[in-house]
């Protein structure tokens, strides 16, 4: 996988003149490899012993959608998959943007998670937030034990009240599919409102809560531990 598109790209601030910053939460059971997609996805990196997250971790990664000359910057909250972390999810996914659902494609259990958690955010979250059904570790597809179809039919089914959820398949050890995981959130986002809002988080908040990206001064940063599975 080649390194997305961020800041560090000496292109991406000559061919964009536009901003717009977001919040996105991950979510999923522990193992399944919330962190390790986020390092890849922010540096390009793959740690096969990583910890697990304690509470949850906080980076920033910037995509550029070409087509609109705008520069995505996402602020990335990786949550816990641990059951004792569950009830400090909603402080996480509150006023989010987008939502990143991880399943292992190894463990039907962790895809049965991933359900339950579209099924909170249905509920719970902001209305209008970009969800995303990620199935990590295609490299291990000869251990599948959640099959495409069943997926699709899931989708289906979660979209019969007219939501639309982003579908895809990872390899957070290879780098197979994950830019393009993120570059399908960016393209579904709100970027023009975003835009006309600019980046005054307290415009933000006084108009449409969705408007111009994040407001973080609701959530303190946790301790952090960097993670790879969970």
């Amino acid at each position: 996988m080649s390194a997305p598109t961020s800041n560090q790209n000496p292109q991406s601030s000559q061919s964009t003149n536009r901003f717009a910053q977001f919040k996105l939460v991950l979510l999923g059971e522990s193992a399944v490899g919330k962190s390790s997609i986020v390092h890849r996805f922010v540096k390009n990196t793959f740690d096969d012993m990583r910890e697990s997250t304690i509470g949850a971790a906080f980076l920033t990664q910037t995509i550029t959608l070409p087509e609109s000359k705008t520069t995505i910057k996402f602020e990335i909250w990786d949550t816990a998959g641990q059951e004792r972390y569950k009830s400090l999810a909603p402080m996480y996914y509150r006023n989010a943007n987008a939502a990143l659902c991880v399943y292992d494609i190894t463990s039907r259990s962790s895809f049965s998670k991933a359900q339950d958690w579209i099924k909170e955010l249905k509920k719970q979250a902001p209305e209008g937030i970009v969800i995303a059904l990620v199935g990590n570790k295609s490299d291990l597809a000869d251990s599948r034990e959640v099959e495409e179809s069943e997926v699709e039919e899931y989708i289906q089914q979660a979209s019969e009240d007219g939501s639309s959820i982003i579908t895809s398949e990872c390899s957070a050890k290879s780098g197979d599919g994950v830019l393009e995981i993120f570059t399908s959130i960016a393209k579904s986002l709100p970027v023009e409102e975003a835009v006309g809002a600019g980046t005054n988080r307290n415009r933000a908040g006084a108009g449409n809560r969705r408007a111009g990206g994040v407001d973080l001064g609701r959530a303190r940063r946790p301790e952090q531990a960097s993670s790879g599975c969970c």
